[in-house]
């Protein structure tokens, strides 16, 4: 019989008698939190973990003070195209196969900027950044491989906005930005597997939960209470709302990676180490909205994404 997870399991206790041997995974934003985890948690259970970072020194200290797991590390800034595009041709160049992509990197709430090449910049790093990143790597996949993007319950914030992506006509707020981003991530998710399940290979998106990590230090203390509202919406009981340990954030990462059928993540969106129902009620947080998961929408998003960063992906 089947174990059960849920929102309290641990990234070890998912992957608790599972040999993650002969697997290579590749995991982007390993220098801090839920990235690290993820990365500690596979190479333990037997995989050869590749891991991107902006600064690679900070990657490695972080990844020493997680008892040093092996790690091969690849410099990536997902603010710069240029960047994106170096990092993919060096494991484009090693030709070296992958199992399972997790696309863990991001930023969240941040003040109002713009990326290396002129985008704003959630949009540009947790969006556009992998969808570059990833799709150059795509020719590494086996087949059977996983993609799992990680997204977040922001996505009910908003959805994107195909027409002022960079907020050049909208007033700019940090979660606004947040939720068009987060949104994003699970619309390529759906493109992303729309196009590869054909070849054996499935896209998910997930959220980690609510973890408080390096993503939140631009929160100040009234955008953390507005994330504990938030997050409490929908609960039975609100005031019982607590945020998660990072061990605790990284357990749907490798359950979507590793541990739950293919054919029931793919294209889907989970969170708590299971697969959420479309909910649209937006005074609840539970769910996952149904722009999101719209094909046709992915679509769109798809070719505007790929107008913006001037490069075509027929996948």
């Amino acid at each position: 019989m089947a174990k059960t997870f849920g929102a309290e399991s641990t990234a070890d206790e998912v992957l608790e008698g599972v040999s993650l041997s002969g697997k290579r995974v590749l995991i982007t934003g390993v220098s801090a939190g839920l990235g690290v985890e993820t990365a500690r948690s596979a190479v333990a259970h037997g995989a050869t973990v590749v891991g991107t970072a902006r600064d690679l020194a900070k990657a490695r200290h972080a990844l020493a003070e997680a008892g040093n797991p092996q790690v091969d590390l690849v410099e990536m800034d997902l603010a710069s195209l240029a960047s994106v595009r170096k990092a993919a041709s060096e494991l484009l160049a090693l030709a070296k196969p992958f199992d399972v992509i997790i696309a863990n990197a991001g930023v969240m709430a941040c003040p109002f900027g713009k990326t290396r090449d002129g985008f704003e910049t959630q949009f540009g790093t947790n969006h556009l950044g992998h969808f570059v990143f990833v799709n150059r790597v795509v020719p590494l996949l086996k087949s059977g491989a996983r993609v799992a993007t990680l997204s977040s319950a922001g996505h009910q914030i908003s959805d994107v906005n195909l027409e002022d992506p960079n907020f050049e006509h909208t007033d700019y707020q940090p979660f606004l930005g947040y939720g068009r981003s987060k949104t994003a991530n699970i619309l390529y998710a759906v493109a992303l597997d729309s196009r590869l399940k054909g070849r054996g290979v499935r896209a998910t998106s997930l959220h980690p939960g609510g973890i408080q990590t390096e993503l939140g230090r631009h929160l100040t203390p009234d955008l953390l209470d507005q994330i504990r509202v938030r997050m409490s919406t929908g609960l039975k009981d609100p005031s019982s709302f607590r945020f998660k340990s990072v061990p605790q954030g990284s357990a749907t990462s490798v359950w979507a990676s590793f541990v739950a059928p293919a054919d029931a993540v793919g294209g889907q969106y989970c969170e708590d180490c299971h697969v959420c129902a479309i909910n649209d009620d937006v005074t609840s947080r539970v769910g996952v909205r149904s722009y999101a998961l719209n094909l046709a929408h992915a679509n769109d998003l798809w070719r505007k994404s790929e107008e913006m960063v001037g490069e075509r992906f027929p996948l």
